[in-house]
């Protein structure tokens, strides 16, 4: 019968109808070694040293400018109040002065909405060298107001619209400075170099406070209040035009490069399909980078706001405000105050990148948390100390704020770039940056010398704080670590062509190991399913 004349079944073990033929088994290894393909040596770019040391002190000098101009302006509140608001009492007369101040970060979100998504179509050079002369121009324009005895009000509105100016400029400047560092820093040392933007900041704060407060030593009160007052603002001028050949003579970043070489279709292994997705990304309008902002990347929006305020409140209160806290508040003499927080500046400025070095090492995110906790512990106990009688015991109270200020300065130039893709970055962060600044750090000053007149509790700076450290703890603790990775939508970045061929190697064996791994759970998968009964 024909049931008879089957031929027996072969000797072993029967094919699984997962494993299929020998033919299908060499398909889905080649699958999985694409799926998993290591590193070219063309993905991999290596930064010219030089070039990079370029890149990093002309953003460095930018920020400088404007951190000049921040400690310039802190410094002389209570001179400019006498110049600007003389019918004012001297409470009022700081406040509006600190008004005027706040004024220009309502505006940072405008710059930013301007300049940001223009960097990411033409470039972070040219948007860095426009923000450059803006900045320049309106802050060299302060020294040559009339004042309030010469032309009324006139003189206020004027000092409001450079102030204006200068807040508009600087919505496109800290996100371009810090992206512009992020894209031409290697991986493995972005911490570091970024950290010598924010040391560009705290030098320019020195520079600007140790200015006024040998010019007000040497001069006098009245002098400063007549003309001495213009003479640091005026100073901005020369320091401009020097940042300003800096940043004309610099390149464009290569991951800017890279993107734009893609969406013009010169990258040859892009297929078809991608070029022209990459094309039409090029081509998208400002209004629908920010949607996609917005929509796709929310959630680094919030994170880097968070991380914003607790940087920023932190900042603008130790550098902005508390000068003012000590002499106006606590009455304390202005030139010992003065010195105080010019030494916690210079603190702050060499103990920067040695935070940004450790970061690279430890990441970013413990970094932050620790910070953040040590600011909600250590607010109250600092305040504390900045109160009480004796240089000695205001000097280390400053000097704790100084610290807690560094954990994050050190830091958010090689955090926040790092949350966005290379062809959304400078406008998401622009964007970010700037909404968190005007809200909640720019106004710190304001916010904070309003709720002592009105409150007179001369412990609301500790509380401010510690509800910023509670933010940043919550940012901190959501944030993805970027310490040692390539940026998002770019390829790993080294200093060396022996770092290069190392990772190349590296990754061809840890490719080669993943593929392995899989196909052999595949196996093992497929002869369970057949032994099973």
């Amino acid at each position: 019968m024909a049931a008879d004349r089957k031929k027996p079944p072969r000797p072993g073990r029967a094919r699984s109808p997962r494993e299929g033929t020998p033919a299908t088994d060499r398909l889905v290894r080649i699958v999985l070694r694409r799926r998993k393909s290591p590193l070219s040596r063309e993905e991999v770019m290596v930064t010219d040293r030089p070039e990079v040391r370029r890149a990093v002190s002309a953003a460095a000098l930018g920020n400088m400018m404007e951190w000049f101009d921040f400690g310039v302006y802190a410094y002389l509140a209570a001179v400019l109040g006498k110049v600007f608001f003389p019918d004012s009492s001297p409470g009022v007369q700081v406040i509006s002065s600190f008004a005027t101040f706040a004024a220009a970060f309502l505006v940072r979100p405008l710059g930013g909405l301007a300049f940001g998504p223009l960097g990411d179509r033409i470039g972070r050079q040219r948007v860095l060298a426009a923000t450059m002369i803006m900045m320049a121009v309106s802050t060299f324009a302060v020294g040559l107001l009339p004042g309030y005895g010469t032309v009324g009000l006139l003189a206020p509105v004027l000092l409001l619209v450079c102030r204006l100016v200068q807040g508009f400029s600087t919505g496109g400047e800290y996100a371009g400075a810090t992206t512009y560092i992020a894209e031409y820093s290697p991986d493995e040392r972005r911490g570091f170099l970024g950290s010598w933007l924010d040391f560009g900041t705290f030098v320019g704060y020195a520079l600007g406070s140790a200015l006024v407060t040998t010019l007000t030593a040497t001069l006098g009160e009245g002098t400063m209040v007549d003309w001495g007052w213009r003479l640091p603002f005026l100073l901005s001028g020369p320091l401009g035009l020097i940042g300003l050949y800096m940043r004309m003579r610099l390149e464009e970043t290569p991951a800017f490069r890279a993107a734009a070489a893609v969406g013009m279709g010169k990258d040859p292994d892009q297929s078809p399909g991608a070029l022209a997705k990459h094309a039409e990304e090029g081509r998208q309008s400002g209004h629908g980078r920010l949607k996609e902002t917005f929509t796709r990347h929310w959630q680094a929006v919030l994170i880097c706001m968070g991380l914003v305020v607790v940087y920023n409140v932190t900042s603008y209160l130790v550098t902005s405000y508390l000068p003012t806290y000590m002499t106006e508040t606590l009455g304390r003499d202005s030139t010992t105050s003065q010195l105080l927080i010019l030494c916690t500046m210079i603190v702050v400025a060499l103990t920067i990148t040695t935070v940004g070095r450790y970061s690279d090492v430890w990441g970013r995110r413990p970094v932050f948390m620790a910070g953040s906790v040590a600011l909600v512990a250590l607010a109250i106990p600092a305040l504390l100390l900045i109160r009480a009688q004796g240089v000695v015991l205001q000097a280390v109270g400053c000097l704790i704020l100084g610290l807690l200020l560094v954990c994050f300065a050190g830091t958010a130039a090689s955090t926040l770039p790092a949350l966005f893709p290379t062809r959304l970055r400078y406008g998401a962060l622009s964007v970010s940056y700037n909404i968190s600044v005007s809200l909640f750090g720019g106004t710190t000053p304001l916010v904070v010398s309003a709720l002592i007149e009105n409150t007179h509790n001369q412990m609301i700076p500790a509380y401010y704080l510690m509800a910023a450290g509670a933010i940043g703890f919550v940012s901190a603790f959501y944030l993805y670590e970027t310490a040692g990775r390539p940026l998002r939508g770019s390829g790993p970045m080294v200093e060396s062509e022996e770092e290069a061929r190392e990772l190349v190697a590296r990754s061809r064996v840890e490719a080669g190991r993943r593929a392995r791994d899989v196909w052999m759970r595949l196996r093992h998968h497929g002869h369970r399913n057949h032994t099973e009964p």
